[in-house]
């Protein structure tokens, strides 16, 4: 990317989840990047007044395999990040500058001006769309499921999951799912939030700490190569993917509308579809229920 190396001290391992604005110039973008996203710039040309860029700080994380995560050469990447790479590419009017930090940290960053926008698959859902402005061409789509060890034939809704332990990311969609569902009932789930990095989410559900833990769709073979655990029972959501931002915050909303254009291009041209078949094994960019 066209950017300082980073400096990241987060070690890979596995989850099933989930700003200050300088100017230089932007020296590195390809040639097609500035020649194919016109349209692109124009949203936005107050951005790129005077041939100035403005620097965007992105937050992701390090701990979710191959959606963002540091391979064996002690590199940041993952469908996320590439994908990011590729939108910087295509808004000459901006820099990314990705940084990285534990996923219960991101949103709380984005409220702090830390960073200006958020890359770490996040689901679009009513509690956090009243605090969080999201950009409109979804980058991604999944259905949340319930997991258990493949030996577990007890658990099928959220209803079994009640006086059980369940694993889920701070701040995530999915625990987002089980705190509306105690919200609603008297008997509770017991949720076992995990923050950071966590390693050990096969074997916390195989040696039965936990009782269950809910993912995406598309995320079981990414945590669990080995197929020690499933997918159970009826989708509990169904949720577009998409970039968070300040909300109202006209700098935000200008800087989405951008991202959303650059989106529509790498849908059209499949470049969008490529990066999700590469990194998630299976192109997961468009809603199949529709």
């Amino acid at each position: 990317m066209k950017k300082k190396a980073l400096v990241v001290t987060a070690a890979l391992s596995l989850v099933l989840v989930a700003a200050g604005c300088g100017s230089n110039n932007k020296s590195n973008n390809s040639s097609e990047g500035k020649s194919t996203n016109k349209a692109a710039a124009n949203v936005t040309a107050s951005s790129n007044a005077g041939g100035k860029v403005k620097k965007i700080v992105v937050g992701t994380g390090t701990a979710f395999p191959k959606v963002c995560f540091i391979d064996e050469n002690g590199k940041l990447t993952g469908f996320d990040v590439e994908l990011i790479k590729e939108i910087d590419n295509r808004l000459p009017q901006y820099e990314f500058d990705l940084q990285t930090m534990d996923f219960a940290n991101l949103l709380l960053s984005l409220d702090t001006n830390k960073i200006d926008l958020v890359a770490h698959e996040m689901e679009k859902n009513p509690e956090r769309e009243e605090k969080y402005l999201f950009n409109t061409e979804p980058y991604a789509h999944w259905k949340n499921k319930i997991v258990v060890p493949q030996d577990n034939d007890t658990i099928h809704s959220l209803d079994d999951l009640a006086g059980k332990k369940v694993l889920v990311g701070a701040t995530s969609a999915q625990a987002q799912i089980l705190e509306n569902y105690n919200k609603d009932h008297d008997k509770k789930i017991n949720i076992v939030y995990q923050n950071g990095a966590a390693n050990d989410t096969v074997s916390q559900l195989t040696t039965g700490r936990v009782d269950a833990t809910l993912a995406a769709d598309f995320t079981l073979s990414l945590v669990d190569p080995q197929a020690k655990l499933k997918t159970t029972g009826d989708d509990l959501s169904d949720a577009d993917i998409l970039f968070m931002f300040r909300k109202n915050d006209p700098a935000s909303q200008e800087l989405s509308d951008a991202v959303d254009v650059a989106l529509k291009e790498l849908k059209a041209d499949g470049t969008l579809g490529k990066l999700s078949t590469e990194w998630l094994g299976g192109d997961f960019t468009l809603d199949s229920t529709k």
